[in-house]
């Protein structure tokens, strides 16, 4: 789709959304709090005056206390607020209004029914808002799938990282490089159709390049960012593994402050996997407790918790190592031949787990049972390993475990979002900016400065490289993708 082409779409896009006028309610307070009834669309002052009445004339952005009636039987619904926003100055880009109601069912379903006998409007479907704000260019992809994850943040590390993103931190730092893009390959287009006809550079390619070369070094250092900004988003899948009975459902219950998993003193009492999510100061885990693993085991049921528990082990973005610290004192001489350091690869060798499924995860180890240690074997233990040690029976040690694993989640998640260092939170994203630095790089090892059809073919790729920045923000996009994008959203927004 070349640029004409695209803004005669977008045009259509938007006459066809203009086309028909929509309300729904936008927010509820419950029914003895406030609820508003949101309108989008040409209709919008039509709808004003059936609601209202003819004579009232709405001065934009000023809040006024009115009574609201059925546009049919004239019956008084209830008495609100109600705000004019005339376009383009609002959220759609279009007229719009909100009637501010009591929450009460009995008068919003009253409004409701009043606004579906105003010809001209239909209620919105998910996203709808949202969506005519994108067509009318209010809002980019970016903040468009920024306000979603903003309206479904459960953290506040999750918040202010979509707060950061639906009001334009990440659109800004790819609108920059998509028109250092633009610029290059304009120059390229110029190089090539006029060089020999008029008085341009002859080094502007030499100097295109080096641009490119840079914009390659900052989208690989965005890159380079091991996935913080989605799994803050998405959650820390965080694995609990270990030996039959060494506490990892007593640990999951302590983290959470519930009881979730079953503990008994028989060893193999968990054999499915148990998923729960929690929030530790702003950033969300998805703790996943699995069966104790072991090498040889007769019960089929036990047999398939370890299949399950190695599988978990695959998707998780971190590993919590669960062993019994008395049990370790006690082989603390058998080990100590070998180097204490060796601890970790014998004891993933009696779990069999194999190395190369952990490698590249983060792995923390966790002594429980630490009421059962001596003061000088706990030292020793502190001492010897890079460990968290905790007692999940009487919560010994709970203060200084839980400040460790704070530690460990920010240092994981890249602490709080800031404006100046944006994360990528999608993995379209992070998709099409690999994308697009492959696309610079064969255009930079393509080019052949002597022969100009070979430039003219190079050039493609910057245009490829330059559709992969828009498919980001939605400026080279389909409506299958955006369909995906807007479904999330809930029934008015």
């Amino acid at each position: 789709m070349n640029f004409l082409t695209k803004i005669i779409y977008k045009q259509k896009c938007i006459r066809l959304m203009s086309a028909s006028t929509i309300f729904s309610l936008s927010s509820g307070y419950g029914k003895c709090g406030v609820s508003v009834i949101r309108v989008s669309g040409p209709e919008t002052k039509q709808a004003l005056k059936a609601i209202i009445g003819e004579k009232f004339q709405p001065k934009p952005r000023y809040a006024s206390l009115k009574p609201f009636y059925h546009p049919q039987s004239k019956e008084m619904i209830d008495k609100g607020l109600v705000l004019y926003f005339p376009g383009p100055a609002s959220f759609t880009g279009e007229d719009s209004c909100e009637f501010q109601v009591h929450g009460s069912l009995a008068v919003i379903s009253a409004m409701l029914e009043g606004l579906g006998k105003i010809p001209g409007l239909r209620p919105a479907t998910p996203g709808e808002f949202t969506k005519r704000a994108f067509y009318g260019g209010k809002l980019d992809l970016t903040e468009v799938e920024g306000l979603a994850d903003l309206i479904h943040a459960e953290t506040e590390a999750q918040r202010k990282q979509a707060l950061l993103q639906s009001t334009g931190s990440l659109s800004k730092l790819y609108e920059n490089w998509r028109k250092r893009i633009v610029r290059c390959a304009a120059h390229l287009e110029a190089y090539i159709d006029f060089a020999e006809d008029e008085n341009i550079e002859d080094d502007v390619v030499v100097q295109l390049t080096k641009e490119l070369k840079r914009l390659i070094i900052e989208i690989s250092a965005h890159l380079n960012d091991q996935r913080q900004g989605e799994l803050l988003r998405n959650g820390v899948r965080t694995v609990i593994i270990g030996a039959p009975n060494v506490g990892k459902s007593s640990f999951l219950n302590l983290m959470c402050q519930r009881q979730i998993s079953i503990v008994t003193p028989i060893a193999g009492t968990t054999r499915d996997i148990i998923e729960t999510t929690h929030n530790f100061s702003g950033f969300p885990v998805i703790f996943s407790d699995t069966a104790g693993l072991r090498n040889q085991t007769s019960d089929v049921i036990e047999l398939e918790g370890i299949t399950k528990a190695k599988a978990c082990i695959e998707s998780a973005d971190l590993i919590l190592l669960l062993f019994d610290a008395k049990h370790f004192m006690e082989q603390s001489n058998l080990l100590a031949s070998k180097g204490l350091e060796n601890f970790v690869q014998i004891y993933l060798q009696q779990l069999d787990i194999d190395m190369k499924h952990i490698r590249d995860k983060p792995m923390k180890l966790i002594a429980n049972k630490i009421d059962l240690l001596t003061t000088d074997e706990l030292n020793m233990l502190e001492n010897s390993l890079d460990v968290l040690t905790i007692s999940c029976k009487n919560e010994l040690n709970l203060k200084p475990f839980m400040e460790n694993f704070d530690k460990l989640l920010k240092s994981i998640c890249g602490g709080l979002p800031t404006s100046e260092n944006p994360r990528i939170t999608h993995a379209r994203y992070r998709q099409q900016l690999e994308r697009c630095i492959e696309h610079i790089n064969i255009f930079l090892n393509e080019y052949t400065p002597d022969t100009y059809p070979d430039i003219a073919i190079s050039a493609q790729k910057l245009r490829n490289a330059l559709r992969c920045i828009e498919r980001i923000t939605g400026g080279c996009t389909t409506e299958d993708i955006l369909d995906v994008v807007f479904a999330d959203f809930c029934i008015g927004k």
